[in-house]
């Protein structure tokens, strides 16, 4: 692997926690601000792949920044907790919004990038 695109892994992961960090902050609330997270995440995403970028620029933006920025394993471990406390409307709505919402921000950031670009 060379070293520019281990250096854009890293300048683009340490963008993203730091970006996701902040949200976090900001917001204060667990759920609302992983939410957030997962679903710009994935409008940069879509956004990066709708305008072609390839080369460390990618790996910058896809593996670095949305890997770090966005959180999987929160996003699992609220949906746990919420089923645990037998909150069952709230894990179908958090569950089933974030990944419908989150699908749909690829989509729309894809398409969005390839129109205007």
């Amino acid at each position: 692997m060379a070293l520019v695109s281990v250096l854009a892994v890293g300048l683009g992961g340490a963008v993203g926690a730091l970006s996701r960090y902040g949200v976090a902050l900001s917001i204060e609330r667990t759920r609302v601000d992983t939410l957030i997270v997962n679903v710009v995440g994935s409008f940069v995403f879509g956004v990066v792949f709708g305008l072609g970028i390839d080369g460390p620029a990618l790996l910058a933006l896809v593996v670095g920044f949305c890997g770090a920025f966005t959180t999987f394993s929160t996003f699992a471990v609220e949906t746990v907790q919420l089923t645990e406390d037998g909150e069952w409307v709230t894990v179908v709505i958090y569950a089933g919004g974030t990944l419908v919402v989150a699908l749909g921000a690829v989509l729309a950031g894809g398409w969005i990038a390839s129109s205007v670009w």
